[in-house]
């Protein structure tokens, strides 16, 4: 199966050079994803962030025919400790039941509004 390219419709993916997801055979790589939302406002809340990283996930994996039951691995990473024990719910709402291998990094991201990014591979063979 030959290479696919995913789009969000991201202004960034063009100007940075990046694809929101790659699709290649039996498997799929997500691009760090942060929390803007459709109309692309980035909310003030952790939570709402952490929502909307998912919810382009989503779109992206549905795109390139996966879903959430394909992640194999996820990268998360917080700008702030403090935002883990709100966040971590919410990785479990999603991944639960799945129980990728996984990585929970505390890190500055590129854009101080930013609290939260999100990176997964999927794999269905």
């Amino acid at each position: 199966m030959p290479r696919r390219l995913i789009a969000s419709g991201s202004p960034f993916e063009k100007t940075i050079g990046f694809s929101r997801a790659v699709a290649e055979g039996p498997w799929c790589f997500v691009a760090g994803t942060v929390g803007f939302d459709a109309d692309g406002n980035l909310p003030d809340d952790v939570a709402k962030q952490a929502r909307n990283a998912f919810a382009t996930i989503r779109q992206a994996l549905e795109s390139a025919g996966f879903s959430f039951r394909d992640v194999v691995r996820v990268h998360y990473i917080v700008s702030d400790r403090r935002y883990v024990a709100v966040v971590t719910p919410i990785f479990g709402e999603v991944f639960g039941d799945i129980r990728p291998a996984s990585t929970l990094i505390v890190a500055g991201l590129i854009d101080e509004r930013m609290k939260v990014e999100v990176e997964v591979t999927a794999y269905r063979p």
